[in-house]
């Protein structure tokens, strides 16, 4: 799939010249930072890294000769939100990329309670307060992109990552929403939905993953599909496994969700 010049063009016309990426430092995030930048767009790049965000930074002014901004803030804290926002100050954000996230994995009552509330707060609440921002705005200007990146482990219960693909049904659910609320003031939001992508999320989840999407698989589909619908399944591999999971109930998928993470997560199991 390429990377047209009439896409460039018509992102840009639509939500430039300036876009933010939350997750910028690593990932989908980071990829998509890469695809925006070619595109044209001026970027506010988000991260906890600050070392990764400056790097990605300069490259991207050297290579596209695009401006750039990196805002090291936690999205963990209501500070950091807040941070974020009145870094940005009268900058015109015309497309808001909400792609900082982590995952937890193992039974839950294994798990520490302080690193799920934490994720729960990255991944839904700060998710939340900057859709929301941004969406206000947006409609004021009656233009305006919102990409919020879910996951196919968001349509049903996973055992051994309950409260990960928990945070991911209420972002699928938000952004499936706001699709046709945001709809009538000309502001897009979609939805990403991938199947297990390559990233820092296996290493902090503590997971072992193997068939894997690559970041720059999905990155075009979802580019692709921002104004045109309120999901996107990106790449082939997701579109595989929702194929193969359509005609199963709702209690099948949490089986077959439960076999494959239970491979992954073994070593995490509760010992008596």
């Amino acid at each position: 799939m390429r990377f047209s010049n009439h896409l460039k063009q018509q992102l840009l016309d639509n939500y430039g010249p300036w876009a933010l990426i939350t997750g910028a430092s690593s990932g989908i995030g980071q990829e998509i930072s890469r695809s925006l930048a070619e595109a044209g767009f001026n970027l506010i790049l988000n991260g906890r890294n600050e070392f990764a965000l400056n790097q990605l930074s300069i490259q991207l002014e050297d290579q596209w000769g695009i401006v750039t901004d990196s805002i090291t803030a936690d999205l963990a804290s209501t500070e950091g939100i807040t941070h974020i926002i009145n870094s940005i100050g009268d900058i015109p954000i015309g497309l808001f990329v909400a792609s900082a996230g982590f995952g937890t994995s193992g039974e839950f009552i294994a798990s520490d309670v302080d690193q799920e509330i934490e994720m729960v707060q990255v991944n839904t609440l700060a998710l939340m307060m900057l859709t929301h921002h941004f969406a206000r705005q947006f409609a004021q200007n009656k233009r305006g992109g919102i990409i919020l990146m879910s996951s196919i482990v968001g349509f049903q219960g996973v055992p051994n990552a309950a409260n990960y693909a928990a945070t991911k049904a209420y972002v699928q659910s938000l952004g499936e929403g706001l699709y046709h609320e945001l709809k009538p003031y000309n502001v897009d939001v979609l939805a990403a939905a991938p199947g297990p992508v390559a990233s820092g999320f296996a290493q902090v989840a503590n997971m072992k993953m193997g068939n894997v999407l690559t970041p720059k698989e999905v990155v075009l589909p979802i580019l692709k599909s921002l104004g045109k619908k309120s999901t996107v399944f990106p790449g082939r591999l997701t579109k595989i496994l929702i194929l193969g999971l359509r005609t199963v109930p709702r209690w099948g998928k949490i089986r077959i969700m439960k076999m494959v993470m239970s491979g992954m997560t073994q070593h995490q199991k509760v010992t008596s």
